[in-house]
Formats: structure tokens, sequence, C-alpha cells
């Protein structure tokens, strides 16, 4: 699949099965645009509203039984939701979540963050999940761990990112906790009480990206393989942020080709 995106993880690689690479693909293609609509290019907060609302009405479209608008969707309604009959709440509950990030820069406390997360990454997991046919619900927790944990990730390794948008995720309380004001933020300052911060984030993200792994030997096959090397890249992640001493304003982490390496290795061991 080409994207000009970088993704931290896999998206529909050859590791997983191939009936199910072309609804992954898509399903992408439409949270990949519904993300980059929310936050991509020079458009005021309204258009990007305003063109959420029209992914929003083609949902409606399908729900209602109508053939979508436009070939993005027409290709989701095609290869995803009718062969699968994947139900529409998480699409639903994605643009949600894109819609609160135009509309909400500060997170007051780590409850906050988890809501967000639950509309912005869990949904991914789930509909993975409704493709496999795995619909348990301890599948269904640990899959939600697992993506909530990545969602953490990207925000701590992309803090410097977000405060050029206008966004912090770290917890307002726990900001003022660790005595860590948005100033450390625009300048940029990773000091002591800033790793501080960061370590405490990173801890409690790890625990849940482990409480989630199991599901990574739970799922059979290409399936559970590629989950496995998704968590391991998680992992991967949070050790580089650590070796970094959580300076993401002049190191940010990234997965490069000896981290897929590692990947691919210890997936393989751990099935």
């Amino acid at each position: 699949m080409s994207v000009e995106h970088y993704e931290n993880f896999p998206v529909g690689s050859w590791a997983l099965p191939r009936r199910l690479r072309r609804p992954i693909h898509a399903i992408y293609a439409f949270a990949r645009t519904a993300d980059d609509w929310a936050d991509e290019g020079n458009l005021s907060d309204s258009r990007r509203l305003e063109q959420l609302a029209a992914l929003r009405a083609e949902l409606d479209r399908i729900a209602a039984k109508q053939t979508p608008q436009t070939e993005l969707m027409q290709r989701l309604e095609r290869e995803a939701v009718r062969p699968f009959q994947m139900p529409l709440e998480p699409f639903y509950d994605l643009l949600s979540a894109f819609c609160q990030d135009i509309e909400k820069k500060r997170y007051q406390n780590f409850g906050e963050l988890v809501d967000y997360c639950r509309r912005s990454a869990n949904p991914v997991g789930r509909m993975m999940l409704h493709l496999y046919g795995c619909n348990d619900p301890l599948s269904i927790a640990q899959s939600d761990g697992i993506c909530t944990a990545l969602q953490l990730i990207n925000f701590w390794q992309d803090i410097a990112a977000d405060w050029q948008k206008g966004r912090i995720y770290l917890p307002l309380d726990d900001m003022e906790k660790f005595k860590v004001s948005e100033t450390h933020i625009a300048e940029g300052n990773a000091d002591f009480a800033f790793r501080r911060l960061m370590a405490y984030q990173c801890s409690r993200t790890f625990k849940m990206l482990q409480a989630g792994s199991p599901l990574g030997k739970t799922l059979k096959g290409r399936i559970g393989f590629e989950l496995r090397m998704i968590i391991i890249g998680g992992q991967l992640i949070l050790q580089k942020l650590d070796a970094a001493q959580y300076d993401v304003f002049h190191n940010r982490p990234i997965l490069d080709k000896r981290d897929r390496f590692i990947m691919l290795k210890r997936a393989f061991l751990k099935k």
C-alpha cells in the first residue's frame, strides 16, 4: 500500500491473510483521509468540520442502504462493510474523535485522554477483530488496551509536533503534579521534571500494552503474527524514548529497518 505518511506499525502488510488486505486498506484509507482532514493543511476549523460532516453523511447513506457518493466511501462499503457485515459504530466513533481533535486542545486528566483513545484508536482494533471473526469480550478488552497504548505512544513521541498544532495530550493534572508547564513544551525543555513526567506516562502505557499482549498469541496465523509485530513495535518505541531520556524535542523516536527486523524475529519466536 502506497502511503505518504510515516507509520509506526504495519498497515495491512503481507503478513496478513490475503482475504483481509483489501478491506483493511479500505478502512485505512477512510481513517487516513479523515485524520488528514482534521490535521493537515491550512484549512479553517469550520471547513475541517464540514469535510468530516460530509464523511458522516456518507456513513449515514451506507446505514440507510444507499450508495455513497464518493469513491472513498464506495470502496469502503464495497470491500469492507458489505462483504463482512461490519457495524458502522466504529467509523462514527473515529469521526467523533477527529472532530474532537479540532475542537479540544487540552485534556484535564488521564481519564479524558483514555476516553479520546476509546474513539480514536480502539475502533480500529475492534474492526480488525470483526474481520477476523473474533468478538469475545476478553479479546475485545485486550484489543482496546493495545490500541489505547499505541495511541498514547504516538502522543508521547509527537509532543513537539502536536504543540505546533496547538495541542497538548499530556494530562494537565499530571503536568501540575510533576511541576511541568506549557513553557517546557514551548521551549523544548526536557529537564528533570519533564523526564519524570514522561517516564510516568510511558510506564503506565507499557503496562497497558503488556496487559493486552496475550491477544497476539490468542489470534492464530498471520493476524496473530502481525499483532505481535505491532506490540513489539510499541515496546521498541517506549525503549527508544527511555534511551533518549525522553527528550522528544530533539530526538523523536521512529522505527527503522533494523527495528522492523527485530519485530519480525521476535514476533516469530513468540508464536
